[in-house]
């Protein structure tokens, strides 16, 4: 679901609804003050829906409390489609 890689945190599960709170948990979980990237790169354009926005702006929120700078890489294309239909991606710390 989440690994740590040094100052990264890959998600390595489909970011779909059906999971969202779960991911959301361990998200929050392995959010420590030297991780500074959020990393998509194994999330398909078919594991991604509207709960994975939900989910990567609860963890910017998170980390934007205690004065975190995280940023969001490899973020796949239908995720960031959504992000646009939504009027939401330029919220997002694209790096």
């Amino acid at each position: 679901m989440l690994e740590r890689s040094g100052s990264c945190l890959k998600i390595t599960a489909p970011m779909l609804y059906a999971g969202a709170a779960s991911l959301l948990a361990s998200g929050r979980a392995a959010l420590a003050d030297d991780v500074r990237e959020i990393d998509l790169a194994a999330i398909g354009d078919a594991d991604a829906d509207s709960s994975a926005l939900a989910v990567l702006f609860a963890l910017l929120r998170d980390a934007k409390v205690r004065n975190m700078d995280l940023r969001i890489i490899n973020a796949p294309a239908g995720l960031m489609s959504l992000a646009a239909l939504y009027g939401v991606d330029d919220f997002l710390p694209l790096a």
